[in-house]
């Protein structure tokens, strides 16, 4: 490589083409793994080729641009914060269906290289827990605490725009990262010494490096944003006990954000400068201590767990009150609940390495601490249950996730409880069980939180109802799918199967093995049905459309705007009497009620910053990664004349007239005058246009 080609490429040659090892090395393993690894990075590219052809087909750009990628909406903020996770959802599925194959018929070798299944696992964790999980639960905060809380935006509209910058700069690294290979083969954890760069010279773990803290300093940033709002933005009357308990678990979660993420973006600072500048921070030698490391990652990691779980939890409890007809059971033993789970989450870290060497004391301090927590969680079950006792319980699509919920959650909650103890914990911690167990809590308790969330505010978004025969199908899916998939891996872990293992050579676990690789196979299912739903809605989506805002007989304030909800949110802000604010206006016989007056609403105007940070983010992290150090530095500089220049703005806003807001809410009026409300029987029908009957016409409340 010439002096010229080093310094634009830096470290970028051929051998990052995925089909370079098997052209160069044609052996059996290397085809196998090459058209794998080929194949996908083919689908990223046609993927994105063929998206940007629809949109220059159909001449959207311009609508991108303005409406969607510049936009400062809270609400379209958070829906492209879900498409990214739904996307990333798709690819990390896809990839654990080959990590299960590859143990379907690893006894004796399999179909993967080691190397190949190491990236395989470590980019799954990476995606789901960073690229999947928090822009989903981001993208719910963003779109539906605002309307709760009857507030018109968050409290730092062009930040937020910033943060999903962020993450899409990471995101685009990780499905760059298949095109341009390898990744890391460290795991989502990125433990040293195999991360240093001793170990580990490649691109790989810088790849990890940079996504991972471009994430991290996003989710920082929104938990910022969206604790400040719920302080600061509340309607007047809103207080912090008359607020729906999804916005108490959106402020115990933003909470643990601001604390629980910086540890992780120090922990992969320092280790990029081991990396970069020959520190010696987590290194084996000269003073380096790579247990730092570790302790720095689960105190972000296990308050993680809990920034994955607490917004589904409030998924759950508006679903439940919802489609059960009832206030939520013990409201405020709910809310002590969820904070006690935010403390206690910060207590519990070291029991992900119990195995590490620490006292037996210290050991015993952390199970005691890890078993307490179990309490809060139990209280939220009993009172979820006490929710649908005596109510009319109506099965839709999202009441279907929260079922299957309560009793995997509960099953997984309990193989927790073993877990914590540390003399239990020393057997099985390297094996399989561990897998189930981690899964058994993020998948029915984060991941289903996220769908029936998904479901139920979806016509909120969007104005029309997603299709339920397909989401029948998929949530059944999801429920079939994980049970065959993870309910293996506990007999596995107690028969001895180490996790991680490309391959194995006792035939005992081969029946396990396969009944896993099945369940793969169901979530994959799961997930066609979750495209074909979305699919068909579209499709039929005058037909499904519910305009009135209310499909559900919904109970808090999002209920009570049109669908989907204009820019401004509320054309008066709410006066908030009650809890359950919206069902209060159903009894009283005044929903949608008509303000006296109607005043201007200032409205932040659009910005170009997020996309400039998204930009220069995935930029700078390429740039880092293949050590071309021109372009991060270019980028770097872009990023900081940005920021400085925003600082000097000032026409930063827009005013919509008094005159315009009263005629977008007669038109609504009188568009809901033309629905027939309807009875909660035929919520699910083409009937329904979001127009309930009143509470007193017979519906139980």
């Amino acid at each position: 490589m010439t002096d010229e080609s080093s310094f634009l490429l830096g470290r970028l040659g051929w051998d990052a083409l995925p089909f370079w090892d098997m052209i160069q090395n044609p052996t059996r393993e290397s085809i196998i793994n090459g058209i794998i690894a080929s194949g996908a990075a083919g689908m990223v590219v046609l993927g994105a080729l063929a998206a940007a052809a629809l949109i220059t087909w159909y001449g959207k750009w311009k609508v991108l641009w303005c409406d969607w990628l510049t936009s400062v909406d809270h609400k379209k903020i958070g829906i492209m914060f879900i498409v990214i996770a739904l996307l990333m959802l798709l690819r990390a599925v896809i990839e654990a269906a080959f990590m299960r194959a590859q143990q379907a018929f690893g006894l004796g070798g399999g179909f993967l290289s080691p190397e190949h299944y190491g990236q395989l696992f470590t980019t799954h964790g990476t995606i789901m827990i960073f690229f999947m999980a928090m822009p989903f639960l981001t993208g719910l905060i963003n779109f539906v605490m605002p309307l709760q809380i009857g507030a018109r935006d968050l409290s730092f509209p062009v930040l937020n725009s910033v943060s999903f910058g962020l993450t899409a700069a990471g995101a685009a690294l990780m499905m760059i990262s298949l095109v341009l290979a390898p990744f890391s083969t460290g795991g989502w954890t990125g433990y040293p010494p195999f991360t240093e760069l001793q170990a580990n010279p490649g691109p790989g773990v810088d790849y990890w490096i940079w996504g991972v803290t471009l994430s991290t300093l996003s989710s920082t940033f929104s938990g910022i944003n969206f604790a400040v709002t719920i302080y600061k933005k509340r309607a007047p009357g809103m207080t912090l006990m008359r607020m729906p308990l999804f916005c108490w678990t959106a402020l115990c979660t933003s909470i643990l954000m601001i604390f629980g993420m910086p540890p992780l973006t120090v922990a992969t600072g320092l280790l990029a400068l081991d990396r970069y500048l020959d520190f010696h921070m987590f290194t084996a030698d000269l003073g380096g201590n790579m247990m730092n490391y570790i302790n720095l990652f689960w105190a972000f990691g296990h308050p993680e767990v809990y920034i994955l779980i607490l917004p589904a939890f409030g998924v759950f409890s508006e679903v439940f009150s919802t489609f059960s007809g009832k206030r939520l059971y013990g409201y405020t033993a709910l809310v002590i609940a969820t904070m006690a789970i935010a403390v206690l989450s910060f207590t519990v870290w070291l029991h992900h390495f119990f195995t590490m060497g620490q006292s037996a004391h210290i050991n015993a301090v952390f199970g005691i601490a890890t078993m307490l927590i179990g309490i809060p969680t139990g209280v939220k079950i009993f009172d979820w249950m006490l929710t649908m006792y005596r109510g009319r319980v109506r099965l839709t699509v999202p009441m279907v996730y929260a079922v299957g919920f309560l009793i995997l959650f509960s099953i997984g909650g309990l193989s927790g409880i073993i877990l914590a103890t540390p003399s239990i914990d020393y057997q099985i911690h390297n094996s399989l069980f561990l897998v189930a167990h981690f899964h058994n809590m993020l998948i029915p308790g984060l991941l289903f939180g996220m769908l029936a969330g998904y479901t139920y505010w979806f016509s909120k978004a969007f104005g029309f109802q997603l299709d339920a025969r397909w989401g029948y199908r998929a949530a059944w899916s999801w429920i079939v799918g994980f049970m065959l998939a993870f309910f293996p891996l506990y007999a596995l872990g107690l028969l001895g199967m180490p996790r991680r293992t490309v391959a194995f050579f006792d035939p005992v676990y081969l029946p396990w093995t396969i009944a896993a690789g099945l369940g793969a196979l169901i979530i994959l299912y799961a997930i066609v049905c979750l495209m074909a739903q979305l699919w068909v809605s579209i499709k039929r989506r005058d037909a499904l459309a519910t305009p009135g805002g209310d499909p559900w007989d919904g109970r808090s304030l999002e209920w009570d705007t049109p669908s989907p909800v204009p820019e401004y949110n509320f054309p008066v802000l709410p006066q908030v009497n009650s809890h359950d604010a919206f069902y209060r206006q159903k009894c009283d016989g005044a929903p949608h009620e008509s303000p006296a007056r109607y005043e201007p609403i200032t409205i932040p105007k659009n910005t170009a910053m997020g996309v400039i940070i998204g930009v220069s983010g995935t930029a700078v992290g390429f740039g880092l990664t293949w050590h071309m150090w021109w372009l991060a530095l270019a980028f770097s500089a872009v990023a900081l004349v940005a920021m400085i220049a925003r600082g000097f703005a000032r026409n930063t806003t827009w005013t919509l007239d008094a005159e315009a807001i009263e005629r977008q809410q007669r038109a609504w009026a009188h568009q809901l005058e033309q629905f027939e409300p309807i009875t909660r029987q035929w919520e699910q029908s083409e009937a329904n246009r979001g127009v309930p009957v009143p509470p007193n016409e017979g519906a139980i409340q």
